[in-house]
């Protein structure tokens, strides 16, 4: 095949698909006029899409808070994780400097408690 074909071919695909997603997604123009004539912005809105919008909120927050808990634990895990290798350096260190200065004299149980 040339490229015009392919290229007419494509654009004829397109098209259809295109009139067939129009069809499903657009609703006739009596319905459309009926909707906003039946819906003005200052009428009350009917109970379940006032349910509906409660749910979509109320699934938003309990989303962001299994987002921020799981934030707050894991910069909790990683603050406790430096914490217990600073004082793990640290008892290392004091631990050294005791044994270097251990003279024998002392029982070495005094030295740890």
């Amino acid at each position: 095949m040339s490229w015009t074909q392919v290229a007419v071919l494509s654009l004829l695909t397109t098209l259809v698909i295109l009139t067939r997603a129009a069809r499903q997604v657009f609703i006739p123009e009596s319905d459309a006029s009926n909707f906003f004539k039946r819906r003005s912005r200052r009428s009350f809105k009917y109970y379940d899409e006032l349910q509906a919008e409660q749910r979509v909120r109320m699934s938003i927050n309990e989303h962001r808070r299994e987002y921020n808990e799981e934030q707050r634990n894991e910069y909790e895990n990683y603050v406790e994780e430096t914490r217990d290798e600073q004082h793990e350096r640290s008892r290392e260190i004091s631990e050294q400097l005791r044994e270097y200065h251990y003279d024998g004299r002392f029982p070495r149980n005094r030295w740890f408690h």
